[in-house]
């Protein structure tokens, strides 16, 4: 075959690796029941395609023929080393009786397989740092190096908690499959804070030189678009619609410079006006289910902002009630702390300092930023210029965020 053609075929199998790969890797991962022999077997049919397909052209359905190709592979493999070590003659023999299972044209055993995968890799019996490199790496595709560069760690510790982590799955039998309906609610609960977290990592970096991470806040909605078309659940919706409601303001959020701009100081003719209507469609989709929960309240609130043409015409009554009703389902220090900033819009600043001494004063969030940094701003509204200036030096003290820092820097300037 010419260089022309080989070259040609090189790409068509880029393209089928990048578009393809993650549900193969899902299905050979049922079909084996191994991470790594599973991405061996992949990696093989893909090398195997290359040879076969310049004689034999493209197969009609060529995920289905990778899927057979690296069962096949595997298979070969086990026996030959079942002759040096019989442990694995059984599970070769299991695997080839197995073998002539049908792997039809169709989308929905694979996808179906995702979603397995999804689940295994957020199972809680792994740790949260363990769910999201595990996800991350086989669910999204990304690269070791990837993922700790997004995380701030080295690549070989990244490395090592997901061997741990495959580690456990194999040792601990973790199954392979979707929650039974009665199992679902607990286990849904922590994928969905698994793709939350990478999202809002990606959407407002814990440190680094940028506010957002793009990469990562794409992944997680990817993955909760995925898990959307899987599994059509009202949390799930929700999500969903936060994320990407969330996402509508990101090129708002900084300055051409790169500096931090405040929600009451954007502009709004920035923020993508197609995924706010998605997003707001979302939330009315699981609102109107009657079984939503947090994600969906919270996307709820955002919604709310988004609706308003300036931070002036924003119904802060309805989003005062939105945080009551989420404190009711998700009772926690940040919520509070979110609903007293509210509060300080709706009812004066006065009104929302109070709230949040009190969440201080309880010892609450005294290791959050952020609520320092609320405080600073209520205390510098109201003339406070002694008690705001303490306020944003701990605020900056907590802060490892580069835009962070200098936004504070400024407001202790201003002050001076």
């Amino acid at each position: 075959m010419t260089t022309d053609l080989t070259e040609n075929l090189r790409k068509q199998l880029d393209e089928i690796y990048r578009t393809e790969s993650r549900r193969i890797l899902a299905t050979l991962i049922r079909l084996l029941g191994d991470f790594e022999t599973a991405e061996d077997a992949m990696h093989e049919a893909f090398s195997v395609a290359l040879e076969r397909w310049q004689q034999e052209g493209i197969p009609a359905n060529p995920r289905a023929w990778l899927v057979s190709t690296g069962r096949f592979k595997a298979i070969d493999q086990l026996r030959r080393r079942a002759k040096f070590e019989t442990s694995f003659e059984p599970l070769a023999e299991q695997l080839s009786a197995s073998a002539d299972e049908e792997i039809g044209p169709g989308n929905e055993g694979l996808e179906d397989d995702r979603l397995r995968l999804i689940f295994t890799c957020c199972h809680p019996a792994l740790s949260p740092e363990a769910r999201v490199a595990l996800t991350l790496r086989e669910v999204c595709g990304l690269t070791t190096e990837e993922i700790a560069r997004a995380f701030l760690t080295t690549p070989p510790t990244l490395a090592q908690r997901i061997v741990r982590a495959k580690t456990k799955i194999k040792e601990a039998k973790i199954p392979y499959q979707v929650p039974s309906r009665d199992e679902l609610p607990n286990r849904l609960d922590a994928v969905l804070q698994v793709i939350y977290l990478i999202f809002n990592e990606g959407y407002s970096a814990s440190s680094g030189n940028s506010i957002t991470r793009a990469d990562l806040s794409g992944e997680a909605i990817r993955l909760g678009r995925l898990l959307a078309e899987l599994l059509r659940e009202p949390e799930v919706i929700g999500l969903l619609a936060l994320m990407l409601l969330h996402e509508s303001r990101r090129s708002a959020r900084a300055s051409p410079s790169g500096e931090l701009v405040l929600l009451e100081d954007q502009d709004r003719s920035l923020w993508d006006h197609d995924l706010i209507a998605e997003g707001v469609a979302l939330v009315e989709e699981s609102l109107s289910s009657r079984r939503f929960g947090a994600y969906t309240l919270q996307a709820a609130i955002s919604a709310v902002h988004s609706e308003a043409s300036d931070a002036a015409s924003t119904d802060w009554a309805e989003i005062i009630a939105l945080y009551d009703a989420l404190m009711k389902v998700n009772p926690s220090p940040v919520v509070e702390l979110n609903r007293a900033v509210a509060v300080a819009m709706h009812s004066g600043p006065d009104a929302g300092l109070k709230l949040i001494d009190d969440i201080l004063e309880r010892g609450e969030l005294t290791d959050y930023h952020l609520a320092h940094s609320a405080r600073a701003e209520l205390r510098r509204r109201l003339g406070r210029i002694e008690e705001a200036r303490d306020s944003y030096m701990r605020a900056l003290s907590l802060t490892q965020q580069a835009p962070e820092r200098r936004f504070l820097e400024r407001r202790l300037n201003e002050l001076a």
